[in-house]
């Protein structure tokens, strides 16, 4: 009688694995498909722009503008404009006159690009999602714990499949980067690369 009643626990037990496994198979299923529409959207060949609001505990609080096109983007605020190509960033600091060449990590690149994760939810993340009002809620969990950006929250429109914020978490920091007036536009690839005429004054340090 007692090995019968620890056959049914073990296979109570296995069952209910099962079907959280399941389960949750099913919702990172549904997230990365909300992701995918919301990647299509974003990602168009033609490109993109939108208005952003960025802040943090580290960061304060900043607006500005961005195009997109893929990988690229061009984004413009008080402070400073960035340009990148898709491998080499240059960012023009208006408060000392200076433009610095880099080739950024993804976690730099996030903090100008509230639209680089559509490039890196495919892999290293696991996903969940809850269905709000009118948007869904996205979460991505890095599965090295050690990366740069080990989490993130995405608010999705539910009609558009826009994003309307990021939230991400380095370390213990936390930044939000609010979006809004996203419009598809035909983006010339020649606006994501810097050209002297850009500052012309500035001091150009490479730190590649």
């Amino acid at each position: 009688m007692k090995t019968k009643c620890i056959k049914l626990t073990v296979l109570r037990f296995a069952i209910v694995t099962l079907t959280l496994f399941i389960s949750l198979n099913l919702e990172a299923q549904s997230a990365r498909s909300i992701l995918d529409k919301t990647a299509a959207v974003v990602g168009r060949k033609g490109g993109a722009s939108a208005n952003f609001t960025i802040s943090g505990s580290q960061l304060g609080s900043t607006s500005g503008k961005i195009a997109i096109k893929a990988n690229k983007f061009y984004a413009r605020t008080p402070q400073a404009i960035v340009w990148y190509d898709g491998k080499t960033q240059w960012s023009y600091l208006k408060k000392t006159n200076e433009v610095n060449i880099s080739h950024p990590s993804q976690s730099q690149q996030m903090s100008m690009n509230p639209y680089t994760f559509i490039n890196m939810y495919k892999n290293g993340y696991s996903l969940t999602f809850k269905s709000l009002a009118t948007s869904y809620q996205i979460h991505m969990i890095a599965q090295n714990a050690k990366t740069k950006l080990p989490e993130m929250y995405i608010l999705i429109n539910k009609n558009n499949y826009r994003p309307s914020q990021v939230k991400m978490r380095q370390g213990k920091t936390w930044t939000t980067i609010n979006i809004t007036a996203f419009k598809p536009v035909n983006q010339p690839d020649n606006i994501f690369v810097f050209q002297s005429k850009d500052a012309p004054s500035a001091e150009v340090i490479d730190l590649r």
